[in-house]
């Protein structure tokens, strides 16, 4: 059976346009934010409902989507009598976006099982432009029966979407992510100060080598910040 009825927890800056994106392809969308106001703006934009409890959220939904800030956030949201965890009902799928530890994906999921529930870790990528744009890489882990269910929702707001294994799978490729990133911001930054101490433009040494073999997404996507000194 198709799910219709969605939550969505976390309406940061990548969560807004993500949980607008549901509403925008037909889901049946509520959603919870820490901050009511931002849940209350979202409503208005998008016509679908808010709930003031993550557990008044999540109560009759049968996915439930999460982007939080990071472990912390997750198990307030997660935890304790108006927690996602024990309100939501059997067979429901949480889907943890989050950039989080494989630790409290495998703790969660292990939770959930208990409860006759499934939870998929899924750590995004690609940005707030990615995320306004729809066109985020999402790497998952956890259980096939579960990802095969709402990979069709996760196709709201995600390119590339991929089961990668087991629970942790997701976040651990996360991991993988940031390490390759973190390179290509190193060596940009160190170009750019090359560049700078030789008194060149760089912003028409940048507008072109990011034509040719030196692009990536984070030249191309950060370098005008980062020449405006913002890291």
């Amino acid at each position: 059976m198709n799910i219709n009825k969605v939550s969505f927890v976390g309406l940061g800056v990548m969560g807004y346009p993500m949980a607008g994106f549901l509403k925008k392809n037909n889901f049946n969308v509520t959603v919870y934010n820490r901050t009511q106001s931002k849940a209350e703006q979202w409503s208005k934009e998008y016509g679908d409902g808010y709930a003031i409890t993550p557990a008044k959220a999540v109560i009759d939904s049968e996915a439930i989507f999460i982007c939080v800030g990071r472990d912390e956030d997750l198990k307030e949201v997660m935890d304790g009598s108006e927690g996602i965890l024990s309100n939501t009902k059997e067979g429901a799928i949480i889907v943890d976006h989050t950039t989080a530890s494989a630790d409290i994906a495998r703790e969660y999921s292990r939770k959930c099982q208990d409860l006759n529930k499934f939870f998929l870790d899924a750590p995004i990528s690609g940005g707030q432009a990615g995320a306004e744009n729809g066109q985020l890489s999402i790497m998952v882990g956890g259980e096939k029966e579960a990802f095969e269910k709402v990979r069709p929702i996760l196709l709201s707001y995600g390119k590339a979407i991929e089961l990668i294994g087991p629970s942790g799978s997701g976040q651990l490729t996360k991991m993988i992510n940031q390490i390759c990133i973190a390179g290509l911001v190193q060596g940009l930054s160190e170009a750019m100060a090359f560049g700078e101490k030789a008194k060149l433009d760089m912003e028409k040494v940048l507008s072109v080598i990011s034509k040719g073999a030196a692009q990536s997404w984070q030249m191309e996507n950060r370098y005008r910040t980062m020449l405006d000194g913002k890291f």
